[in-house]
This record gives C-alpha cells, sequence and structure tokens, in this order.
C-alpha cells in the first residue's frame, strides 16, 4: 500500500503523506494542500476531518467499540473506579496503589473553595440553569487562581489538575443544592471521590448520610463511561480555546458550555423530558414508535442511535445493567420509567429500528438513572460535565505538551463579491 495519496484537478497532480493510526486507522495529512495548490477542504462538521494525532481515546463506531489508553471501557467499568480512570486517562497509565492514594489525598488536600465562590453562586437566581451556573463558577475559579499555568513545568501541571480535580465535584454539588434550596455542603475527606460527591450532593442538614453501594457503583460507572469520548464537540472545544494557550479552567468552561446543547451533553435531559411528555399523553409507546417512524411527523425519538456509533452503544450495555440493579435496589416504580422500558422494548424488537440499529444509547439509560437517584432533570448534562472532566483535562494537557498550532479553521466565502458604497441618502 502507498503511503502518499494523490489530488489530481485541473490536468496537475498533488500528492500528500498518508499517516496510519495504531489501530490501523488511514489519514491523508494535507496540511500543505493550500500552499502547493491553492485549495482548501470544506467539511461541515468536521465529519470527516481530524483535527489531531491523539494517544487517549479510540473509538470504533461500527464495531461499537470504546477504549481509554488501549483499556476496554467494559474492563474499565467493571474493575476499576472513577479515580483510577482518571489517572490512566491525564497521564497515560493506570496507577499502582502508592500512585493512587497520593492522586487522592493531593485532590483532598484542594478540596476547599474559596468563601467569595458562594457570593457568585447567591447571585443567581435559583431559576438559572445549573449548567449556565457551572459554566459560569468553573471560568470564576480563574479569579481565585489567577497564575498561569507553565505546562512545561510537571509540577505546575500537576497541581492545576489537582485544583480542578479537587473543586470541581463541590461546584456541581452547589449547582445542584442551590436549585434544591439546601445548604451548601464541603463533604467528608474519610469518603472515597465518587462517594464524598454523592454526599455532598444529597445530605440532609438534619440526617446523617448514609451510603449506598449499588448507588455509588452506578455512580461511578456513569462516570467512567462518559469520561472520554474522542473529538466530540465539547472536547474540541476545549482543544481550540486551549491552542489560543487560555488557561486549563477557562478552556473547561468554554467545554461545559459546549456541551450544554441538546445534540451533545443536553440529550440526557432531552430525553427524560420526551419520557414526561410521552406519559403525560397516555404513556402509549407503540404510539411514539410509530410516530418516530413516521417521516412526516416531527416527533424524534431521543435516546436512541448515535452519530459516531453504527452498532449498540458499548456504554449502553453496561449502564443498562446498572439501571436494572439501581431500580430494583431502590424499589422505585415510576410511570416515566415504565415508558422508558416500554420504548426500549419496543425498539429492540421493531425491526425497523433493529435494522438502522437504532439502539437505546447511553443518554437513554443515563437519564433514567439520575431520574431514579433524585437528580433533577436540569442537573443530568452537570453530572454528564462531573464524567467528562478528566478527559477534557488529558485533551487539554495533551494538546499543550504537543505544542499544537492555534486553531483557525478555514473558509469558502459565498458572500456577495466587492461592490460600492453608497451614500445613505441614495439606499
Amino acid at each position: 500500500m502507498s503511503d502518499k495519496a494523490t489530488l489530481e484537478y485541473n490536468g496537475r497532480k498533488y500528492e500528500f503523506p498518508v499517516i496510519k493510526g495504531s489501530e490501523d486507522e488511514f489519514a491523508i495529512d494535507i496540511r500543505s494542500l493550500r500552499s502547493s495548490s491553492g485549495m482548501i477542504t470544506i467539511d461541515s462538521g468536521y465529519k470527516n476531518t481530524g483535527s489531531c494525532e491523539s494517544a487517549i481515546t479510540f473509538l470504533d463506531g461500527e464495531k461499537g467499540m470504546l477504549r481509554y489508553r488501549g483499556y476496554s471501557i467494559e474492563d474499565l467499568a467493571e474493575k476499576a473506579d472513577f479515580l483510577e480512570v482518571a489517572f490512566l486517562l491525564i497521564f497515560g497509565e493506570l496507577p499502582n496503589e502508592e500512585q493512587l492514594d497520593t492522586f487522592h489525598n493531593d485532590i483532598k488536600a484542594e478540596s476547599h473553595v474559596d468563601e467569595e465562590m458562594k457570593k457568585i453562586l447567591h447571585g443567581f437566581p435559583k431559576s438559572a440553569h445549573p449548567m449556565g451556573v457551572l459554566s459560569s463558577l468553573t471560568s470564576a475559579l480563574i479569579a481565585f487562581n489567577p497564575t498561569s499555568v507553565n505546562v512545561k513545568s510537571e509540577k505546575e501541571m500537576y497541581h492545576a489538575i489537582i485544583r480542578i480535580l479537587a473543586k470541581f465535584p463541590v461546584l456541581v454539588a452547589w449547582c445542584m443544592r442551590k436549585k434544591k434550596g439546601l445548604p451548601l455542603d464541603y463533604g467528608d475527606d474519610a469518603l472515597g471521590y465518587v462517594e464524598n460527591l454523592h454526599k455532598m450532593m444529597f445530605k440532609k442538614p438534619n440526617k446523617e448520610y448514609e451510603k449506598n453501594k449499588i448507588v455509588i457503583d452506578a455512580l461511578d460507572k456513569l462516570l467512567i463511561l462518559h469520561a472520554d469520548h474522542e473529538q466530540n464537540c465539547s472536547t474540541s472545544t476545549v482543544r481550540i480555546v486551549g491552542s489560543s494557550h487560555a488557561g486549563l479552567f477557562v478552556s473547561l468552561s468554554a467545554g461545559i458550555s459546549a456541551l450544554w446543547g441538546p445534540l451533545h451533553g443536553g440529550a440526557n435531559q432531552a430525553v427524560l423530558e420526551m419520557l414526561e411528555a410521552i406519559a403525560a399523553d397516555g404513556g402509549d409507546t407503540k404510539k411514539y414508535m410509530a410516530k418516530a417512524k413516521d417521516k412526516n411527523d416531527p416527533f424524534r425519538l431521543m435516546g436512541f442511535g448515535h452519530r459516531v456509533y453504527k452498532n449498540f452503544d458499548p456504554r449502553a450495555k453496561i449502564i443498562k445493567n446498572a439501571a436494572d440493579e439501581v431500580l430494583a435496589d431502590l424499589g422505585i416504580e415510576d410511570p416515566i420509567l415504565e415508558v422508558a422500558k416500554g420504548l426500549e422494548k419496543e425498539a429492540l424488537e421493531d425491526q425497523y429500528f433493529v435494522d438502522r440499529k437504532l439502539y437505546p444509547n447511553v443518554d437513554f439509560y443515563s437519564g433514567i438513572i439520575y431520574r431514579a437517584l433524585g437528580i433533577p432533570t436540569e442537573m443530568f448534562t452537570v453530572m454528564f460535565a462531573m464524567g467528562r472532566l478528566p478527559g477534557w483535562i488529558a485533551q487539554w494537557r495533551e494538546m499543550r505538551l504537543n505544542n499544537e498550532p492555534i486553531g483557525r479553521p478555514r473558509q469558502v466565502y459565498v458572500g456577495e463579491t466587492i461592490r460600492p458604497f453608497m451614500p445613505l441618502d441614495r439606499r
């Protein structure tokens, strides 16, 4: 196989090198295209454009495969906890026991958030969407940590990473507690990372915190499954903002804003809103599956299929089992969840959906679990951001250490050509 690709246009040929990835992916390196030919490529949505070479996450949508740093998502979800996966994504290897203890202790030492941050939080009305609040609070951390990170210093880079991993769960919990009118909580250093997040979110001021292992394990799995997903919209945003040498916190804040959209992280919220609408209309799942198949019907079935996965989403297989365990353990009877089960059954048995590989995805099941845990619908995307945090950090760190150039896409101009200026009285 040739390691060159040839483009022929208008009687001239141009050669470009072909890059081969470690999983036998091939890419044509067109970095010299404009200088050699005067042309550019156009690829709306960047569906066929690689923006970088990355060693963090591999996914194969056709085979339904997802790996972090070479480890299958199935193994990590079953055998690792979220903090181990965070360390793996950011630093490249799973930690040994001593490294993990140090990592966790360093995080606990930085888990306080400046009290003045509460003033910023209290400035938002209770009606504010938690994602807008989280993005603002993450950006505001810069004011309390104004020194820019020297990316050439491993010590400074590590300290910046520890600070955000420590403070972000506090901000996540505060967003929910403000929404629910609960006093703000700082958690407990004696607890594990995910367990402490759960406590900060749910502890009532007049009750002792009670740990539920099935709930914590399900939350742990959810965070792991969302930890990274290659060059998606929010991750690409973090990288392109960081490429201007913007700091870690502000780059993460931009990623949170990108994640907020209903076509990205907001999809799990959209799933629950759809389920609520179906339940309010009587809960007839067959009716809504027929509407989804009708091309002339504006109804859109949320939580099924995936832009990248052309097979079953591997994360959905894992989280489906966790959802079943949580619902059984908590003994929840919820009409919304009954609608979800009905849609799932219909989709897995209906030939229309099977032929088109429109299977329930991770957003479908994660929304069900979050609802069962008592997390408000508006907080679903915030929980997604909590899970995606280590992936964003890893991607930002890789981009800066590789000294990637500032992101600057080209365009094909299709507007007016030059025309004379007309004075105001002649228009």
